[in-house]
């Protein structure tokens, strides 16, 4: 099974601000839910909580929240205490692709498992509270990159990149 972690970054390395985003970027938001359709996808608590309710759970998704709270309210989730208990049970399933989708906790606690980053380089710089986690960019190939233009609707530039663990 490959494992692989899916973010959009900006070049000081924000995820989020206020368990939010801080941009309005239709396109990744397509990317996302098209590369992620049909594949479990691994999520901290905070994460889970930042999604718009009626888009909980994501739709055709296995969705696996990672919690430390026994009884924590996720209707049509998995709940998990680990993330290697939820990359497990992504295995056992037959899942040929595991997406492990944030926060930045969980992102950290990912990235010694991962095979692929898809990364939505955002060429910007944000203020925000939640980072994706430093990595060295020499211990990974770059195989893709698609560029994305500034338009009426996106205020940045960006970039659709994959990465390959070395």
């Amino acid at each position: 099974m490959i494992i692989s972690l899916i973010a959009a970054v900006t070049k000081n390395h924000v995820i989020g601000k206020n368990n939010d985003l801080p941009w309005h970027l239709p396109d990744d938001m397509k990317y996302f839910m098209q590369t992620t359709k049909a594949h479990h996808v691994i999520m901290g608590r905070k994460n889970y909580e930042s999604i718009p309710e009626k888009f909980r759970p994501l739709p055709n998704r296995t969705n696996i929240v990672v919690t430390r709270q026994k009884d924590y309210p996720a209707p049509g989730c998995i709940l998990v205490n680990s993330i290697e208990d939820g990359i497990a049970m992504a295995r056992a399933a037959g899942e040929t692709e595991l997406f492990i989708i944030g926060g930045s906790e969980i992102y950290a606690l990912g990235m010694p498992h991962a095979d692929l980053l898809y990364l939505t380089e955002i060429d910007t710089t944000l203020d925000g509270d939640t980072y994706f986690p430093s990595f060295d960019k020499n211990e990974w190939e770059e195989l893709s990159r698609k560029h994305h233009e500034v338009d009426a609707r996106h205020a940045f530039a960006f970039d659709f990149v994959l990465y390959k663990q070395k």
